[in-house]
């Protein structure tokens, strides 16, 4: 099989339609369609079925894809493997992370990378762990820092730390003048929170929902995690956000933990990587250093 078919080939299963890939590749729709002839004639088997004004893989079409994209990994890799011969500590490391480790976690790890390897390039893409576990499985990043999931074949997690998340509003906010605050006693107020979908608000949601209680009654959505501890405290609103906005030296002024029982989320910061993909010596180190900035 010819490496450049198959690189049509998964541009074409990406789009589902060959004038749109045709036009992304800068060929000819006829070219597509011998490139995808000579693939088919190679595997004995129609890689494509019509599905309304597009078209879709069939069962030998998405195996093929499957081996396709480990082909060009490996041939990536192969490239980058050896470019990195005797290089030491150079090269680009593409670094995917959530917004609470990039806020906290990365500027230190940046820093000391960048003392010992001047040379190194850092390309990050901050995001909610959904939108960048495919971009590490398509090959488009080299490391991901974010919440532990369910483990992926062909992946491989470090622990980091752990992670709290908590109810918190404005050290003024007349929520605090309750001796004990309760779930239900949340119900009054009103909230700023991400979007339906965050695995931060599906946990606070289902927590109210066990409790047969009202879901938090939220009058500020927004999917900026990074906004959201300024948000409350100019606000008045509570929030469900990280414990590390609340303590040491980068804490916001004038937010405040609110106790509830229960309403607690804890969850595990990972570093994540493609088992056999090649990880350049920056890239092993970028992880080593993840490990002893969240170990700190």
């Amino acid at each position: 099989m010819d490496l450049r078919d198959l690189r049509y080939f998964e541009t074409i299963a990406e789009l589902q339609h060959l004038g749109r890939a045709a036009t992304r590749l800068h060929r000819s729709q006829p070219a597509l369609t011998s490139s995808i002839r000579r693939l088919e004639a190679d595997c004995g088997a129609a890689l494509f079925e019509k599905a309304g004004r597009g078209i879709r893989l069939t069962d030998a079409g998405r195996v093929l894809l499957k081996w396709a994209q480990r082909m060009r990994f490996d041939v990536e890799d192969a490239k980058r493997e050896l470019a990195a011969i005797g290089t030491g500590l150079t090269g680009h490391v593409r670094l995917g992370i959530v917004p609470t480790a990039a806020q906290f976690i990365l500027p230190p790890v940046a820093r000391q990378l960048l003392q010992e390897a001047p040379g190194v390039t850092l390309h990050t893409a901050v995001g909610l762990i959904d939108t960048l576990r495919p971009r590490l499985r398509a090959g488009e990043l080299d490391l991901v820092v974010g919440t532990a999931g369910a483990a992926e074949p062909g992946q491989v997690s470090k622990v980091l730390a752990e992670d709290m998340i908590v109810v918190a509003a404005s050290e003024h906010h007349a929520v605090f003048q309750q001796p004990a605050v309760t779930l239900r006693d949340l119900g009054a107020h009103a909230w700023a929170l991400q979007p339906p979908g965050a695995p931060t608000r599906d946990w606070l949601d289902n927590t109210f929902d066990r409790k047969h209680l009202p879901r938090p009654r939220v009058q500020v959505e927004t999917t900026s995690l990074l906004a959201l501890p300024a948000l409350i405290v100019q606000t008045g609103l509570l929030s469900f956000i990280s414990r590390h906005h609340l303590d040491g030296e980068q804490r916001i002024r004038g937010l405040k933990e609110v106790p509830v029982r229960g309403a607690t989320m804890r969850r595990r910061l990972v570093v994540t990587w493609r088992e056999n993909a090649f990880l350049s010596p920056a890239a092993q180190r970028l992880i080593e250093l993840f490990v002893r900035a969240a170990s700190d």
